[in-house]
């Protein structure tokens, strides 16, 4: 038995352990491995090898639900390319540059230019980027919100300046538009001194590197803007990729999964190649039953990020009441890890002193079925029990919504003939709902 105090610190480590915002470092004892439940789906494989043996730089679109897990694949990713000579710029593009709410081409052009000058300011001359700058300082200055003469600046307050520019994208949505209005009509030139510095900083690279690789993270959290047949997703990626190809260097841009299942998808694929798709963990298989392989790792995720803070308390028995208590959170989590970890959170916030009860992690699965329920609108009911019972999605616009708010999930599976197949299923959390239960009732 442990003493309170010792219970509490237990209870603490735990609840920040499974903090379901931070992606895991490459490297992370807590990683787990899950390519074989997700459908062989590899990220090394089908990006990271491509990148290798392209004499060209290439450009590459990632996608998958928010909270799969793209962020720590991405990040293996780039340990992968850095022990394989790359210098690797990652960044998570609406942590301090965008606003995921309202963003735009030329949002994204100022925090590539912003990351690149912070990663490689030090070994490039970053002159030509602060020439273009002063060019246009008169127009400029004040949605930088300073009063200063850009010849009055230092090198490192001048390459400053950028970085105020995109925090006032981002934290002034009255500049905003000002600020893509007086940056639009030069994107160009700023594209063409970018690769200047660029071009300078592959010549200059930390010794052991040769290449370079950029890894623009969570623009798939971009909200849909539609504006008559047109959306700021057609905008970025459709509208604006030969700027968005332009950089010279490899790149690699996550995309809102509802794109990828658009009818702008031969687009995307014509203009980038096959886009990734990481699907979730397949928890049940397309007819019902549940597929233990993919239990067991979501198991194993649970197990290794308890045994980091407790490992002398038995999983099953003195964290968790029972094993089944473990079942229930890995079903009801439809191998998504995001919910995973949140729904583990919030039993162990519920928890005063271990073991987690059945009780906690129901409350837990209650709380975030109703969030799921005020989600979903009142004609949608029924498109999720079809996909319920039919395994499949129509390519429409309901359906990609629904996808984006991870209502519906993805899984993949290969066969015996190592074929790959793509299957759909409402969340199991909506499941539980009453209104979905009838709109099940009518159909069947």
């Amino acid at each position: 038995m442990l003493s309170v105090a010792n219970n509490t610190e237990v209870l603490k480590n735990l609840y920040n352990a499974f903090d379901p915002f931070r992606p895991l470092p490459a490297g992370d004892p807590t990683y787990v491995d899950c390519q074989d439940v997700r459908g062989d789906a590899d990220i090394i494989e089908e990006l990271g090898n491509r990148i290798q043996l392209a004499n060209q730089n290439t450009y590459q679109l990632y996608s998958g639900h928010r909270g799969a897990g793209k962020s720590t694949e991405l990040l293996k990713l780039k340990q992968y390319l850095e022990n394989r000579q790359f210098y690797v710029v990652y960044f998570a593009a609406d942590e301090e540059d965008i606003d995921s709410e309202d963003a735009q081409y030329t949002d994204i052009l100022l925090a590539c230019t912003r990351r690149l000058l912070r990663d490689l300011g030090d070994i490039a001359s970053p002159r030509p980027l602060l020439n273009w700058l002063q060019e246009r300082w008169q127009e400029l200055r004040d949605l930088a919100q300073t009063e200063m003469q850009f010849e009055d600046m230092g090198v490192e307050l001048q390459m400053s300046q950028f970085a105020k520019l995109t925090a006032n994208l981002r934290a002034v949505p009255q500049l905003r538009q000002q600020i893509r209005e007086k940056i639009n009509p030069h994107t160009v030139t700023l594209i063409k001194v970018l690769n200047e510095f660029l071009s300078d900083a592959k010549k200059r690279l930390p010794n052991g590197y040769t290449k370079l690789a950029v890894i623009v993270d969570n623009l798939d959290r971009m909200v849909l803007v539609k504006e008559g047949d047109r959306t700021n997703y057609d905008e970025v990626f459709l509208d604006r990729s030969e700027q968005l190809k332009a950089l010279d260097c490899h790149l690699i841009y996550t995309v809102p999964i509802s794109m990828v299942y658009s009818i702008r998808a031969t687009d995307l694929r014509d203009i980038y190649g096959d886009c990734l798709i990481l699907p979730m963990i397949m928890v049940r298989n397309p007819t019902g039953e549940v597929y233990q392989p993919g239990l067991k790792k979501l198991r194993e995720v649970i197990r290794k990020r308890v045994r980091q803070h407790a490992p002398q308390l038995s999983l099953e028995t003195q964290i968790f009441d029972n094993p089944q208590t473990i079942h229930k959170l890995c079903l009801m989590s439809g191998g998504h890890v995001r919910n995973l970890l949140l729904l583990t959170q919030d039993a162990i916030s519920r928890t005063e002193e271990l073991p987690i009860t059945e009780k906690a992690v129901r409350r837990a699965i209650t709380q975030a079925r109703d969030t799921y329920r005020r989600t979903v609108e009142n004609h949608q009911w029924d498109l999720l029990a079809e996909i319920f019972l039919s395994k499949r999605i129509i390519n429409d616009d309901q359906y990609r919504c629904l996808m984006y708010n991870r209502c519906l999930l993805e899984y993949r599976y290969l066969d015996e003939e190592e074929e790959m197949h793509r299957w759909y299923d409402t969340h199991p959390l909506i499941q539980g709902i009453q209104e979905f239960k009838e709109a099940l009732a009518r159909l069947s």
